[in-house]
C-alpha cells in the first residue's frame, strides 16, 4: 500500500485550500489532495465578488451591523469583526498575487457594487467571473510554489485518527489507479467546501458532496448549524442548464424580480424588495411560485443596454444567449437552488476543531460569521481570511511534534467496483437528493422533517451495509457522504423548534430567543440515543 507523509495535508483545492497552501508554503511542505482536477471547485464558479471595505464613506462598523442582521440573532461579533477588519489585507493579498479586480472608469480605484443585505457598496469583483480569475492567480502562484505539490483524481475516504483521538491524516482513492493510499501529515486541513449536491437542483458543481463534513463526523468531531442551508434566489431555469447561477449582483445593479404576470413582488414580503437578504428574496420567490403553481419567476434587467450586460456581466449574457435568452431583451426565467452550508465542522477564528491535528477552513467550516443566514459575498471573503489565520497559528506550532513512526494503518478495501450493479447507487443517490429538495427545503414541516428522517436513515444504512460488503468506489465514497450529511442536515432542522434566517418550518413560524445557540452534533451522541 502506498503511504506519503508530508508537514501539512490540505483536502481541498479551491480558495480555501490553494490561498492556505501558499500561506503555509513559508515555513512548511503542503501536499494538496483534490477529488478531481485541481483547478474544479465551488470557487471556480462564483460570480458576485468579495465583500470588503474600501470606501471612505463605509466603514467596518456598517459591514459589521449588515453581518449581524443578515445572521438573525447567531453570529458571533467577535468572529464577523475579525473578518471584517482583516478584510482590506487580505483583498491586497490577491491584488499582489494578479488577481485582476475590476476598476473604475478611471482606473484609480476598485469598482464596487451593492448587493442584497449590504447598506452601502463593498463588493469587490472581476466583472461576472470572481472565481475563475481568483482560481486561476492561485493555481499560478501554487505551480510556481516549490514546497507545495498536487495529488489530483485522489479522492479522501475518511481521516486516519489515533487511539487519543489525533488525526494523522487521511486514507484516499487513487482514482486512475483504483488504488488506496495513505497520506500521513503533522497537521490535516480540511478545505472541502460544501454539500449542495445533497439536494436535487443546487448552484453547486458535481464535487461538492458534503465529504469534508461527513468525514470530520465520522472521525468524532463536533458538527454545527448543519440546518442552515442557504439556497439562492436566482439560478437559471432552464431544460438544458445545469447548475448555473445567476448572480446576486444583477440585482444589485437594479435588475426586478417579476411573476410571470409581470408584476413586481418583492416589496410585499420586505421594504428593502430586490436587495432584501437572500433567506428574505428565496422565501419570497417560493411563496410566489406555490400561489401561481408556475414553475419559475423572472429576473428582469432589460433597463440596462445590451452593450452595458455584456460589459458588466459578460458570463451571465453569454451563458443565457446560448440558452436563447438575450437578457438585454428579455427577462431570465429563475428559480432557487441550494447553494451555501452556513453550517459545518466547529471551528475557531484560527481553523482549529476540536480534535487535535485536524483544522478546517472555508463552507466546510462554521466560524460563526454567518449565523441563521450568510450576508452576500462574504464567503469569499470568510475563505481568505481563516486561510491566513490558520496558516498563522500552524506556524507557531513546534517543529518536532512529527507524524509517529508506528502509526497503526487499516487500509479500506477496494474491489472491482463492476462487483455492484451500478443501479443500487445512482437509485439511492437520487432518492436520497430528491427527499432533501422536497422535504428539507426552503420551508420546512415537522411531518416532512419526520418523513425525511425516516428515509435518508434508510439510504445511509444501505450505504453503510454496501460499503461494507463491496469496498471502495468513488461513486460509493460520496453516496456514503451524501447520505451522511443529509441525515445531519435533517437532524438539526428537527432540534431547532424554531424559525430563524434560513431555517423556516410552519409549525414554528416565530423566533424564539431560547434557540439563539448553535445546534451541536456529535458522533458519540448517537449511541446516547440523543440524535432525533
Amino acid at each position: 500500500m502506498e503511504i506519503l507523509k508530508t508537514d501539512i495535508l490540505v483536502l481541498g483545492s479551491g480558495a480555501a485550500g490553494l490561498f492556505f497552501a501558499l500561506k503555509a508554503s513559508r515555513f512548511a511542505d503542503v501536499l494538496v489532495v483534490t477529488k478531481k482536477k485541481i483547478a474544479e471547485s465551488n470557487t471556480y464558479y462564483a460570480q458576485g465578488g468579495i465583500a470588503s471595505v474600501t470606501l471612505k464613506e463605509d466603514s467596518f462598523e456598517r459591514h459589521v451591523a449588515d453581518t449581524l442582521e443578515a445572521g438573525q440573532g447567531l453570529c458571533k461579533r467577535e468572529a464577523v469583526e475579525i473578518m471584517v477588519s482583516e478584510g482590506p489585507d487580505r483583498i491586497r493579498d490577491l491584488v499582489n498575487l494578479g488577481v485582476r479586480f475590476s476598476k473604475t472608469e478611471s482606473g484609480d480605484s476598485l469598482a464596487l457594487t451593492r448587493e442584497g443585505g449590504h447598506s452601502a457598496p463593498r463588493i469587490v469583483h472581476c466583472r461576472d467571473v470572481i472565481g475563475r480569475e481568483l482560481e486561476t492567480a492561485l493555481l499560478d502562484a501554487v505551480r510556481a510554489n516549490g514546497r507545495i505539490a498536487a495529488r489530483e483524481d485522489c479522492l479522501a475516504i475518511d481521516l486516519v485518527v489515533d487511539a487519543g483521538r489525533r488525526v494523522l491524516g487521511c486514507y484516499a482513492l487513487d482514482r486512475l489507479s483504483n488504488r488506496v493510499v495513505a497520506v500521513l501529515a503533522r497537521h490535516t486541513v480540511l478545505a472541502t467546501g460544501g454539500a449542495g449536491k445533497i439536494y436535487l437542483y443546487t448552484s453547486n458543481p458535481d464535487v461538492a458532496t458534503g465529504d469534508g463534513i461527513a468525514m470530520a463526523y465520522r472521525a468524532g468531531a463536533e458538527i454545527a448549524n448543519l440546518e442552515f442551508v442557504q439556497f439562492h434566489p436566482t439560478c437559471l431555469y432552464h431544460s438544458e442548464a445545469k447548475s448555473f447561477l445567476v448572480s446576486e449582483a444583477l440585482r444589485g445593479e437594479g435588475a426586478i424580480l417579476r411573476n410571470l404576470d409581470g408584476e413586481t413582488f418583492m416589496k410585499r414580503y420586505d421594504p428593502r424588495g430586490e436587495l432584501a437578504p437572500r433567506d428574505i428574496v428565496a422565501r419570497a420567490i417560493d411563496r410566489e411560485m406555490k400561489k401561481s403553481g408556475d414553475k419559475f419567476v423572472l429576473l428582469d434587467i432589460t433597463h440596462k443596454s445590451g452593450e452595458w450586460l455584456k460589459k458588466r456581466f459578460p458570463h451571465v449574457y453569454e451563458n443565457c444567449l446560448a440558452f436563447g435568452i438575450d437578457i438585454s431583451r428579455q427577462p431570465i426565467p429563475v428559480v432557487p437552488a441550494a447553494h451555501y452550508m452556513c453550517g459545518g465542522v466547529r471551528v475557531d477564528m484560527d481553523g482549529r476543531t476540536d480534535l487535535e491535528g485536524l483544522m478546517a477552513i472555508g463552507e466546510v467550516a462554521c466560524t460563526g460569521v454567518h449565523g441563521a443566514n450568510r450576508l452576500a459575498s462574504n464567503s469569499l471573503l470568510e475563505t481568505l481570511v481563516l486561510g491566513e489565520r490558520c496558516a498563522a497559528r500552524l506556524a507557531t506550532e513546534p517543529r518536532s511534534a512529527g507524524v509517529p513512526a508506528d502509526v497503526d494503518l487499516v487500509f479500506p478495501e477496494v474491489r472491482d467496483p463492476r462487483a455492484l450493479e451500478t443501479v443500487i447507487l445512482d437509485h439511492d443517490w437520487d432518492l436520497a437528493r430528491r427527499v432533501m429538495w422536497d422535504y428539507v427545503g426552503i420551508v420546512r414541516s415537522v411531518e416532512r422533517l419526520a418523513l425525511a428522517r425516516g428515509r435518508i436513515r434508510q439510504i445511509l444504512d444501505t450505504a453503510e451495509r454496501l460499503y461494507a460488503e463491496y469496498g471502495v468506489s468513488g461513486d460509493m465514497v460520496e453516496l456514503r457522504n451524501i447520505a451522511l450529511v443529509s441525515s445531519l442536515v435533517v437532524a438539526s432542522a428537527i432540534i431547532r423548534k424554531e424559525s430563524r434566517g434560513l431555517h423556516y418550518v410552519i409549525d414554528y413560524p416565530e423566533s424564539d430567543p431560547a434557540w439563539r445557540k448553535d445546534t451541536l452534533i456529535k458522533k458519540e451522541m448517537e449511541s446516547r440515543r440523543e440524535m432525533p
